[in-house]
C-alpha cells in the first residue's frame, strides 16, 4: 500500500505547498516552518496508520485521544531539536550580511532531518514486528554491525529493503524539491525585524523541546501511557526513540539510578541476603560480592564443561514448558537430567544472556557489559574462574565472533581461544549469520575430542545461530512445520534437529563421561506482550547433562545468574569470586535444601522497565522511580495487579538492579587473588 502511494509523494507535496502559503511569509524563518508543518503531518499519519494496525492493543489502553495528543507533544519536541541548531545559528549569519546563505544551510539541514524521520518511521514497522517497539537502542546497537544487518536483511527482508529503499529515495527527491524553493522565494525581512522575531523563536524551541512547566523536562518516560510498553513506544515517534538511545548511552553506567536510590550499606545487605551465603563467605568490603565458594559435590578431579548456548529459544517452542511439540530432542532431554521448568532469561538479546550465563551478571537498564569498555578486562566470568583453575577454555560460534564485541570480551575476560567462520573450511551451509548449526556443532565436536585428549580440564562455550532471523537453514534436514520454509517454527525444528544429533554423538563419546553439559537459551526469540514486562516471553528452557548427573526436575523459579555458581558446584570447583548468583545445589528444596534458605527468585530487564520475580510476586520498577506489584498466573501466563503492595520487595529489587550498575562502574566485578 505504502510503496503504491510512493510514487505520487511529488503530487503530495505539491498539494502540501498549498497548506504553507502562510509560512512563507514568515520570511528567513519560513523554512523552518515548512520543515515543522511536513514533519507534523508525516509524524500524525505515521502513527496513525500504526494505531490502526495495532488498533487491539491501543483499543484496550482506552487512552486513544490521550495519545494522540502525547504523540503531538512529542512530535513537536523533535521538530523543535531539529530547528534549534538553525535557529540558533541565524544571528552570526545576520551579522555577516548572509541571510540568504542561511537559508540555503537551513533548508539543507532540515531536509536532511526531515529525511530521517521518514527513513525511521518507513523502519518502524518490521521493526515493530521484531522487537514490539518503536526503533530503540537495539537500532543503535544494531547499526555499528551493517555487515551483518544487511545480509540479514537483503537474504530475508529483500522486498521490504527494496520499498524501502525506494521510499527513501523518493522522500530524499520531494524534500530536495520542497526546500529548494524557499532560498529563491524568500521574503525580505528588515534586520531589525528579524532581531525582534529571534528571542521569540528562541522561546518557543525552548518551551517545546522541554515540554513541561514542571521541575524536570518532559523525557521518554513521560509519555508512559498504560502497562502496555509496545502502546508507550506508539507515543512517541522513532526519530525520538532513537535519539533519546543515543542520549542515554552516556548515561549508561548510572543508567539503573533512573529507578532511585538506596544507602550503600542498606544496597550491600539486601544484595549479600539474597545470595543466601553465611556472612563468613565474603571476603571484602571493598568488592561486595566476592566470596568462597565450596562445591557441594565432591571430586577426584574436575569436570570438563560445555555450555551451548541456543538462539533465540523461548518456552513457547517446548512442549515440556507448555509450549509447541517442535523440540522433540530438547524434550526428551528433560528425563535425562537436571531440567529447569521455571528458568528465565535476564534479558531480551543475546549479549544479555551470555552476561548472565558466562559472567553471571544481573542486568541493567546499560549495554550488556560485554560491549561496555570497563569490562573488556579483569571482569570476572566462569572462564577466568576455571583458568585459574587449570581449566582450558574455547569459544566457538559459526559467526564472526566480532559481533557484539563477543571476541574481545571473551578473550580480554578468561577465554584461551576463539573458534570463529574465519576457522570453518568448507562448510555445508552458510546463512547470513554464519554456518548452520550443523557445521557448527560437528566443529565443537572435533574440538572436544582434541581438548579432552589434552592434559587440562576444559570449558567449552558453543554459541548457535541457525534460529536467528530470517530463519536460514539447509535443505532436507527435517519435516518442516510450516509450508513457507524461512519461518521461526521450521529455525527451531532445525536447531532441535542438530542439538540432538551433536547431544547424541557426544553420549557415545569417550568424553562423555567427564564432561558436563549446560544446553540453555540465550532468551526468546520475540519478546512482545501488552504489560510493563511480558514475564512469559522471558522463560527459556535449561538443562544440565553428562557424566554423572541424575534425572531431576526443579519446578522452583530460577534466574540465569544462577547456572554459573551451580555449574561451579557441580564440576567439583571450589572458587573465589563475585558472581551474586544462587548455587542452586545449597538453596532449592529439589537439591534436597529444606527449608530453603532463601525464596527462589528471577529478574528481567524489559527495556527501561526491570521486573522482580519472587515465586509468582512480580514488582516492576519504572524508569520514573514508581513501581508496580503483580501477581504472574504461570498457567495463563498472564500479570495481574497485586491487592496489596510489597515494600519489601520493591527495596530488594531496587538493590539487586542498582548493584550490578555500581560493580560495573567502580570495577569491583573480579577476583583480587
Amino acid at each position: 500500500m505504502i510503496s503504491i502511494a510512493l510514487p505520487r509523494l511529488g503530487t503530495a507535496l505539491a498539494s502540501v505547498r498549498s497548506l504553507d502559503q502562510p509560512v512563507r511569509r514568515l520570511g528567513p524563518y519560513s523554512c523552518v516552518g515548512g520543515f515543522a508543518l511536513l514533519a507534523v503531518i508525516a509524524l500524525t499519519l505515521s502513527r496513525g496508520a500504526l494505531i490502526a494496525w495495532q488498533w487491539q492493543r491501543v483499543d484496550a489502553t482506552d487512552d486513544l485521544w490521550l495519545l494522540l495528543l502525547q504523540g503531538l507533544r512529542n512530535d513537536l519536541m523533535t521538530i523543535a531539536l531539529c530547528a534549534a541548531p538553525a535557529v540558533l545559528a541565524l544571528p552570526l549569519f545576520l551579522a555577516l550580511g548572509r541571510v540568504q546563505l542561511w537559508v540555503r544551510i537551513a533548508s539543507v539541514w532540515l531536509g536532511v532531518c526531515l529525511v530521517t524521520v521518514f527513513f525511521l518511521e518507513l523502519a518502524t514497522p518490521q521493526f515493530l514486528i521484531e522487537y514490539d517497539s518503536r526503533p530503540n537502542r537495539l537500532f543503535v546497537e544494531y547499526l555499528v554491525y551493517p555487515r551483518e544487518v544487511s545480509a540479514m536483511l537483503w537474504n530475508g527482508y529483500r522486498g521490504l529493503l527494496l520499498c524501502t529503499a525506494i521510499a527513501s529515495a523518493a522522500v530524499i527527491w520531494g524534500s530536495f524539491r520542497y526546500f529548494r524553493k524557499y532560498p529563491a522565494s524568500l521574503t525580505p525581512w528588515h534586520t531589525r525585524t528579524i532581531l525582534l522575531v529571534w528571542p521569540l523563536a528562541v522561546l518557543l524551541l525552548f518551551v517545546l523541546i522541554r515540554s513541561s512547566f514542571q521541575h524536570r523536562p518532559a523525557n521518554i518516560a513521560s509519555f508512559a501511557l498504560c502497562d502496555d510498553a509496545m502502546v508507550n513506544s506508539l507515543v512517541v515517534n522513532s526519530t525520538y526513540s532513537v535519539l533519546s538511545a543515543l542520549y542515554g548511552l552516556k548515561n549508561e553506567t548510572r543508567s539503573s539510578e533512573m529507578y532511585g536510590s538506596l544507602p550503600f550499606a542498606d544496597m550491600v545487605q539486601q544484595v549479600r541476603e539474597g545470595m543466601a551465603l553465611p556472612s563468613t563467605s565474603f571476603t571484602s568490603d571493598k568488592y561486595p560480592t566476592l566470596h568462597r565458594q565450596f562445591a557441594s559435590v565432591r571430586r577426584d578431579a574436575p569436570l570438563n564443561l560445555v555450555i551451548v548456548l541456543e538462539e533465540s529459544l523461548g518456552a513457547g517452542f517446548v512442549q515440556q514448558l507448555g509450549g509447541r511439540p517442535i523440540t522433540p530432542n530438547l524434550d526428551r532431554m528433560a528425563s535425562q537430567g537436571i531440567w529447569f521448568d521455571q528458568l528465565y532469561a535476564t534479558g531480551t538479546r543475546s549479549v544479555r544472556g551470555i552476561e548472565a550465563i558466562v559472567a553471571g551478571f544481573p542486568p541493567t537498564p546499560a549495554l550488556s557489559v560485554v560491549k561496555l569498555s570497563k569490562s573488556q578486562q579483569g571482569f570476572e566470568t566462569l572462564a577466568s574462574v576455571l583458568r585459574r583453575a587449570g581449566y582450558r577454555n574455547e569459544f566457538v560460534y559459526g559467526g564472526e565472533s566480532h559481533f557484539d564485541n563477543m571476541r574481545g570480551f571473551f578473550l580480554g575476560n578468561g577465554f584461551h581461544t576463539v573458534v570463529d567462520r574465519q576457522n570453518f573450511k568448507s562448510p555445508q551451509f552458510v546463512g547470513s549469520w554464519g554456518v548452520s548449526d550443523e557445521d557448527l556443532f560437528a566443529m565443537a565436536d572435533q574440538r572436544i575430542r582434541a581438548l579432552d585428549a589434552g592434559a587440562h580440564p576444559f570449558f567449552m562455550l558453543v554459541f548457535t545461530s541457525s534460529n536467528h532471523s530470517p530463519f536460514e537453514f539447509p535443505d532436507g534436514r527435517i519435516e518442516l512445520v510450516d509450508a513457507e520454509k524461512q519461518t521461526v517454527n521450521n529455525a527451531v525444528r532445525y536447531a532441535d534437529h542438530a542439538l540432538g544429533r551433536f547431544i547424541d554423538r557426544a553420549r557415545g563419546s569417550d568424553y562423555w563421561r567427564n564432561t558436563l553439559f549446560l544446553v540453555v537459551a540465550d532468551h526468546d526469540t520475540r519478546v512482545y506482550g501488552d504489560e510493563l514486562v511480558p514475564v512469559s516471553k522471558f522463560h527459556i528452557p535449561g538443562v544440565i547433562l553428562g557424566a554423572d548427573t541424575q534425572p531431576l526436575r526443579v519446578r522452583s523459579l530460577v534466574s540465569q545468574i544462577d547456572l554459573a555458581p551451580t555449574l561451579l558446584s557441580l564440576l567439583g570447583i571450589d572458587s573465589h569470586h563475585p558472581f551474586p548468583g544462587r548455587d542452586l545445589t545449597r538453596t532449592l528444596p529439589e537439591f534436597g535444601n529444606s527449608p530453603a534458605p532463601v525464596r527462589p527468585r528471577a529478574m528481567m530487564q524489559f527495556d527501561r522497565n526491570y521486573a522482580w520475580m519472587e515465586d509468582n510476586q512480580v514488582t516492576v520498577l519504572l524508569p520514573d522511580g514508581g513501581s508496580r506489584e503483580f501477581l504472574y498466573d504461570r498457567a495463563a501466563r498472564t500479570l495481574e495487579p497485586a491487592p496489596t503492595a510489597n515494600a519489601g520487595a520493591a527495596r530488594r529489587a531496587l538493590a539487586n538492579v542498582l548493584m550490578p550498575a555500581w560493580l560495573y562502574r567502580e570495577r569491583r566485578y573480579q577476583s583480587v587473588e
